[in-house]
């Protein structure tokens, strides 16, 4: 690279970089919004567009034809002096979500919207669909048990591709997961190493799933299989048990402060039962679910820490059931990488466990800091005082 091409890619960076410290004010009250909410208005750049390939090959040997990979993006690519987009930045989903689920009004606008720190405006954002989720292919488009059984490698996989093949970034500025893609964001930084500057990890620990981790996933897959109408996975309508299982989701993704709020008594505890069935009623395939929980089986990225070179962030929550502190891994793990940074969230009344990551005034913060200044000490941007005070 020449020095005139650095230099102006230095200033098209600080340009971004100070832009992204403008952040919006902190909303205030907004409650949990549910799991399928419908997105906010359109960003600037907002498309959708399909990636197919032609023979996927699935990491444990099996292979499919025509797989489908969704994908959401914001903003426009800004192309460099060498022809290449360099303001692309990568954003990676949950479990039981999509690429859209960013753009719920307790994340889209805090993290997309006018003087946030991934302003549409200015970045070029790219929000896929795992593969198993959303408009990717998936066991409910009619293979059913018959689909083959994916990792997160596959996932990772298949949203490589959606950057690299379809939208043809050859580098991101940023990396940014929260839960399943917090762990897929870590996967990245090792399979890639050099695709990206920046990696934020957010509810997530770089450590296989296991202990009450693996427990509740286990369950969960256990009362799908076991359920009288699964009939091996060709069902012709949904089991019907398999909706009562799913609120064990709910249970242990929100905090133990959040639940005893919402359920202070016996009788509460029923009603808000029977509310959380109701959320998931014509909005569930069995399938799906089994596939999504079961594909957790390959993640360990413990192993090959040392070999992430872009600089890390790792945003957690005191309150996370999924995530504990109390399992004291992630010094140890930051203490193997060349450069990264951990921030756990204390409770408050503002946080809501495992599912603090839906509330971005939480943690946006740290993410307009990591951006604005990567090589300098991570300082509290949202707090629970700060909410307080915005209000």
């Amino acid at each position: 690279m020449g020095a005139s091409t650095a230099s102006r890619r230095r200033s098209l960076r600080t340009a971004l970089l100070a832009a992204a410290m403008i952040v919006s004010p902190l909303a205030a009250g907004l409650a949990p919004a549910p799991v399928h909410a419908a997105p906010a208005a359109a960003y600037p750049g907002q498309r959708e567009g399909d990636h197919v390939v032609e023979t996927f090959r699935f990491a444990n040997g099996e292979s499919l034809d025509k797989v489908k990979l969704h994908y959401t993006t914001l903003g426009t690519p800004h192309r460099g002096a060498d022809g290449e987009i360099d303001n692309a930045v990568l954003v990676l989903h949950g479990t039981t979500g999509t690429g859209k689920s960013f753009l719920i009004p307790t994340l889209g606008p805090e993290l997309f919207g006018e003087g946030a720190p991934l302003d549409a405006r200015h970045w070029y954002v790219i929000l896929p669909d795992g593969l198993g989720r959303g408009g990717s292919s998936k066991p409910s488009d009619g293979l059913r048990a018959r689909f083959p059984r994916y990792g997160y490698a596959d996932v990772v996989e298949g949203q490589h591709r959606v950057v690299t093949e379809a939208l043809g970034v050859k580098h991101l500025r940023l990396v940014l997961g929260t839960s399943m893609g917090g762990m897929q964001a870590w996967m990245w930084g090792e399979r890639y190493p050099e695709a990206m500057d920046l990696l934020m990890a957010v509810a997530s620990q770089p450590i296989p799933v296991s202990g009450r981790n693996a427990l509740w996933r286990r369950l969960l897959i256990e009362g799908i299989r076991t359920d009288p109408d699964w009939k091996g996975g060709e069902y012709t309508e949904q089991p019907r048990h398999f909706g009562r299982i799913l609120p064990i989701f709910n249970i242990m993704t929100e905090s133990v402060l959040g639940l005893q709020k919402q359920a202070p008594t016996r009788a509460a505890a029923d009603k808000a039962y029977d509310k959380m069935i109701a959320g998931y009623e014509n909005k569930a395939d069995a399938n799906d679910w089994l596939y999504w929980f079961d594909s957790s089986y390959d993640y360990d990225p413990s192993p090959n820490l040392e070999k992430i070179t872009a600089k890390v962030l790792a945003v957690n929550f005191a309150d996370d059931e999924l995530n504990p502190p109390q399992l004291d891994v992630m010094n140890a793990a930051f203490a193997r990488l060349k450069d990264g940074r951990f921030v756990l969230v204390p409770t408050s009344p503002d946080t809501h466990g495992h599912q603090s990551l839906r509330f971005a005034n939480l943690w946006k913060g740290y993410l307009a800091e990591f951006l604005a200044r990567p090589e300098a000490a991570t300082e509290a941007k949202s707090s629970p005082e700060r909410l307080k005070d915005d209000r």
